[in-house]
């Protein structure tokens, strides 16, 4: 194990009262310094966060953030094993997917609930762009079809795209602008690929301010989209058949993400498979603060 390992953190976003968290805690948080993996690792075992915590069948996940890669992260994620470099991003990820999929249950809840004129019932709905400005009140048709577009994403999914598109974090997009999920930008203020299509007009990969906002964008895009309607769909009708909505059968709908088609499809599913992320569908966030790990201070 390299003891002075350079942290794959950097110091997390300076506030994160902007961030709509469910959890009661949502302002309060506690700072870690991280200076080598072993701290790292330390930090997992505090926690019961380890694989053989996973192994005995422990899906508690504690509330964990960073604010980006650490620009050494591809030359030291290449003197660490395989096993050891897969841990470590799975380990920082999954929580902030289930972060971004519990402020999306609380979306739900207020969907379900709430009187169709309500204001923060219509707000959401124009953060869905089910609505226009105008829009006094929603209809009955209208709730539903929110519901439809306002729900979770199988952490297993969300962490096999992740990993793929990402590069395990290897990707100068994922350094540069946190873009984990390989999510096009065409205002002109994306990051501009080496190769650049230019039949497809002037775009880049979308920045994001840190990784969990890269995971919320990731979730909205899916949200949203035409092209992801088929997964809404499908997503929907096992809520509705009461089956659990996992990421080997989510998967099969995002033919149209990548160019690579199927293909892309059979390689999310093989990575889910062998890397057993079926398990991280039952995971669940542990009721404490945030924690926000950070680079040793100067």
């Amino acid at each position: 194990m390299i003891k002075k390992l350079t942290p794959l953190i950097f110091m997390l976003m300076g506030t994160i009262s902007s961030l709509s968290f469910a959890h009661n805690d949502q302002r309060q948080f506690e700072e870690i310094e991280i200076h080598s993996l072993d701290d790292l690792m330390s930090l997992f075992k505090k926690h019961h966060y380890t694989s053989k915590d996973w192994q005995n069948g422990n899906r508690e996940v504690p509330r964990l953030t960073f604010s980006g890669v650490s620009e050494n992260w591809k030359t030291t994620s290449n003197q660490i094993t395989v096993k050891q470099k897969k841990q470590v991003f799975f380990r920082l990820m999954a929580p902030l997917v289930l972060i971004s999929n519990e402020n999306i249950t609380a979306e739900r809840e207020v969907i379900k609930s709430a009187p169709l004129s309500s204001k923060i019932l219509l707000a959401i709905a124009k953060k869905y762009r089910l609505i226009n400005t105008t829009t006094a009140s929603l209809t009955s048709d209208q709730r539903q079809q929110l519901l439809q577009q306002v729900d979770i994403m199988p952490p297993s999914l969300a962490l096999a795209q992740a990993a793929e598109e990402s590069g395990w974090a290897n990707s100068r997009f994922t350094e540069e602008g946190n873009a984990f999920f390989g999510q096009w930008d065409f205002s002109g203020k994306g990051m501009t690929p080496k190769q650049q299509r230019k039949e497809l007009g002037n775009y880049g990969l979308a920045r994001f301010d840190s990784p969990l906002a890269s995971v919320e964008g990731y979730m909205f895009n899916i949200n949203i989209t035409g092209a992801y309607k088929k997964l809404r769909v499908l997503r929907a009708k096992l809520r509705q058949e009461n089956k659990a909505i996992t990421g080997l059968e989510l998967a099969g709908t995002l033919d149209k993400y990548s160019e690579r088609g199927q293909a892309y499809i059979d390689g999310l599913r093989s990575m889910i498979r062998y890397n057993k992320l079926e398990d991280v569908d039952e995971a669940f966030l542990s009721d404490t603060i945030l924690i926000k790990l950070v680079s040793p201070k100067s």
